[in-house]
């Protein structure tokens, strides 16, 4: 079996990693993929989980039809609110701590359909 042939630069010390169908590095990528989030069925989930987080919960919120910097916003207001730390990753909200039903209560304030995920 032979091994596929990789076409175009990999990665490069100059950019860092580079986009496989574009060429550009990754931060400043311009795939159509990339810039427009799929939306879901409408509804954003609020849930909890330590996987992988040796022990410490972290609440979650999934399916916000946002872009990227519109989330970073309002994972900030979200932040402020439950007065914790979270971060934003692959679209997908974290927040410290086990903040469910603040969480659902604000998003339903700020307009969305939201609901509590899992047990």
């Amino acid at each position: 079996m032979k091994k596929p042939k990789i076409k175009g630069l990999v990665y490069s010390t100059d950019t860092g990693r580079t986009c496989p169908n574009c060429g550009h590095s990754i931060k400043q990528c311009c795939c159509p993929n990339k810039l427009s989030r799929q939306q879901g069925d409408g509804v954003v989930r609020v849930s909890r989980q330590t996987k992988g987080r040796k022990g410490s919960g972290v609440s979650l919120i999934t399916g916000v039809p946002l872009g990227e910097a519109e989330l970073k916003k309002l994972a900030k207001q979200l932040k402020k609110n439950c007065g914790s730390g979270g971060t934003v990753k692959n679209g997908v909200i974290e927040i410290q701590g086990d903040h469910r039903v603040i969480l659902v209560k604000t998003l339903i304030n700020l307009g969305y359909k939201a609901k509590q995920a899992g047990g």
